[in-house]
């Protein structure tokens, strides 16, 4: 593979993912020209824009782009989620230009730079912004990379300098396995990925190929997985961990404890005890990276605000609470129904979700249905497809019929303002990985225009 200084123009097909968003982000910092497709304009869209980014919204070349995109001065990233097929691809592909993974790109960037990773099926975005904003507080210069928006930047691009790189290691088509980390943190080890990876145990392996990756004496993960690494847990004693943790006036207040820290009354705003875990997590690799700052990132833990689509609030008053949140998977949404009920005990609680992918909504149709009943009522949205063709039977049909709950039905978009309008003393959870964010969007614009 050439330097990446020997290219002049970088073009991303996908430029609208979160991920490749990051990418465009650093490679524009470094004033390289950067030029990007994607099949539809959005909010991040328009902010790349805005940076100087140059977006197309049709797969056709224009002659004019043509003669700007040399072959030998182009280079051509893209998303495992883009179909090869597809007219861009193609044009890409036999012009004979250098065409490489995000993942690929992303490893060559973290080569010979600190890298701190953040693994795991679920958290990894949150950990990785917690991680990157006490870092940038404490004045490290760093580059981060982030699966989301950080609600302290508006960006999902943090680059403020070298001294290290914040990064998600996602397990998606097994990128992470292109990562040089210097220390990692495992958050997670679900089933997820079975279009990709066929079996639990093949997605294991490929964890198990990411930790030999890391340094053994600078490697977490969870204290209940069964896998390497020092362990961090919540409420319970680990090697790293936190305890007495109270809620007061809305936050959490704890203390973290590690053989060398004892770091008492830290405050944290982000409900929920899966986000207590994420905050554990992202104290430890900045405290493995810089130890002299434990007690200046601990205090940093209490102005984050956290991540856009992570238990976001749209709406929040007496009478009714509207939360936005990118939970996709079973044990997600059983995280998010854990922090409804600690925040708010005496409310009904409503759930509206877009199921993503059909073959995620076909092998864990019976977690789905367990995690989806504890809600008081269930709305399901029809399965967002994303990469995948329909398959015969999977539906929101099929996986209403097996919650166990009398209060569920199937629902349009259309439907999704008149029942949070019509919900009084409730809580209305919307959850999803698919377009049900642009749906809570224009929630979220209705009730800014009308308060």
């Amino acid at each position: 593979m050439k330097a990446f200084n020997t290219y002049k123009n970088l073009f991303f097909i996908g430029i609208g993912g979160i991920g490749m968003s990051a990418l465009a982000r650093f490679f524009n910092s470094k004033n390289f020209r950067v030029y990007g497709y994607d099949k539809t304009e959005s909010d991040l869209t328009s902010q790349l824009q805005n940076e100087g980014i140059s977006i197309q919204f049709h797969e056709a070349i224009s002659a004019e782009l043509e003669s700007e995109l040399q072959p030998e001065q182009t280079l051509v990233v893209y998303t495992p989620a883009v179909n090869v097929n597809s007219d861009i691809f193609q044009y890409f592909k036999n012009g004979d230009f250098q065409i490489l993974k995000r993942a690929v790109v992303l490893g060559k960037i973290t080569e010979n730079l600190p890298t701190l990773a953040v693994a795991g099926t679920h958290g990894k975005t949150t950990t990785s912004a917690i991680l990157a904003h006490i870092l940038k507080e404490n004045g490290i210069k760093l580059t981060a990379f982030c699966g989301g928006i950080l609600q302290n930047y508006d960006t999902n691009f943090i680059s403020d300098g070298e001294e290290v790189v914040v990064i998600e290691a996602d397990e998606f088509d097994r990128s992470f396995l292109q990562l040089h980390p210097s220390a990692a943190v495992i958050t997670s080890l679900d089933a997820d990925h079975l279009d990709i990876y066929g079996d639990d145990q093949t997605m294991r392996s490929a964890f198990q190929e990411f930790i030999n990756l890391v340094p053994n004496s600078h490697l977490f993960k969870q204290k209940a997985l069964q896998i390497e690494g020092k362990s961090i847990a919540v409420g319970e004693q680990a090697e790293f961990y936190i305890e007495n943790i109270k809620v007061e006036n809305g936050h959490y207040v704890f203390d973290f404890v590690s053989k060398e820290h004892h770091l008492k009354n830290i405050k944290f705003d982000l409900p929920g005890k899966h986000n207590l875990f994420n905050a554990a997590a992202a104290l430890t690799l900045a405290i493995d990276f810089k130890p002299e700052l434990a007690q200046d990132f601990a205090k940093a833990l209490s102005s984050f605000k956290g991540v856009k689509r992570r238990f976001n609030y749209i709406l929040k008053t007496e009478d009714l609470v509207v939360i936005d949140d990118y939970a996709h998977h079973p044990s997600e949404i059983s995280a998010v129904h854990q922090a409804v009920s600690e925040m708010h005990p005496n409310k009904t609680q409503i759930v509206i979700f877009q199921p993503h992918l059909f073959s995620r909504t076909r092998d864990f149709a019976d977690d789905f249905a367990t995690s989806l009943a504890s809600f008081d009522e269930v709305n399901l949205l029809e399965i967002y497809p994303a990469r995948e063709l329909p398959i015969d039977g999977i539906n929101a049909a099929f996986l209403l019929k097996k919650i166990n709950n009398s209060n569920k039905k199937v629902i349009e978009k259309k439907e999704i303002k008149q029942i949070i309008d019509t919900s009084q003393n409730a809580v209305v959870v919307l959850l999803g990985a698919g377009d049900i964010g642009v749906e809570a969007h224009k929630i979220s614009k209705y009730f800014n225009e009308t308060v």
